[in-house]
Parts: structure tokens; sequence; C-alpha cells
């Protein structure tokens, strides 16, 4: 079922007739995993253990297994993912401006629908 096409950090996006975008498939999913990614665990009321946090994690000493298992949890948690073939899943701090680290995230799953390899990746600095 599709919902309406919006990125995280971004404003809603209008259809070609001049409508609300909607989203559906691996565009969706793809939403939907970044979104649980940067969901702090509480900040969705309705759902208190969502989300895995990765904003907290920045300026934090590295724990780069520990978050790619995090990661690993929480996509499972989306139908969207599929459980095999397993979801590659890379991080690694990177320097920010200043003393304060950040993360950069690179993960390719495949797709439950289409069984398509789907890549996400993004960097969050401190």
């Amino acid at each position: 079922m599709p919902d309406l096409s919006h990125q995280w950090g971004s404003d809603l996006s209008l259809s070609p007739t001049g409508d609300l975008a909607l989203a559906d498939g691996p565009d969706l999913t793809r939403q939907r995993v970044l979104r649980r990614l940067l969901t702090n665990q509480g900040d969705y009321i309705w759902h208190l253990d969502y989300g895995a946090g990765l904003p907290g994690f920045v300026g934090q000493p590295d724990n780069s297994p520990g978050i790619a298992a995090l990661v690993r949890g929480q996509i499972f948690r989306e139908p969207g993912v599929s459980q095999a073939p397993e979801p590659v899943i890379s991080v690694s701090p990177t320097l920010g401006n200043g003393p304060t680290s950040g993360l950069a995230l690179s993960l390719r799953y495949a797709d439950s629908g289409t069984q398509t390899t789907q890549s996400l990746s993004f960097t969050m600095e401190g």
C-alpha cells in the first residue's frame, strides 16, 4: 500500500499532476528503513521501541560492530527487507568539523517484494 513520499530531512513532494507524491515498493521500504534508523527509541509515542537512534552515536567512541548489529536488527523489523540474502552493512567513523566524530553508513539489502538489491548510504556529522 503506498504512503506519502517523504524523505528524512526533506519536504513533501508533488507528483507530476500536482498531487502529493506517493512512494511504494522499494522506494517506500528505503524511506521506512531510513526513518527507522534515524528515529530515537522512545520518540515515537505509540511504539516506544521503534527506532535505532543512530544520531545518538555521533560524538561517541567508535562502536562500528555494535552499530552494525543494531542496524541489522532494526532493518529486519521492516517487512520490505528480505531476510536472505544477508544485508551488507558498513559503518565507519568520520571526522567532523572539530573534535566531534561522525558516522558513515552504507547498507545493501534485498527488497522482499522484488528481490532486487537496494542501497542506502548516508553520513552524520557532529
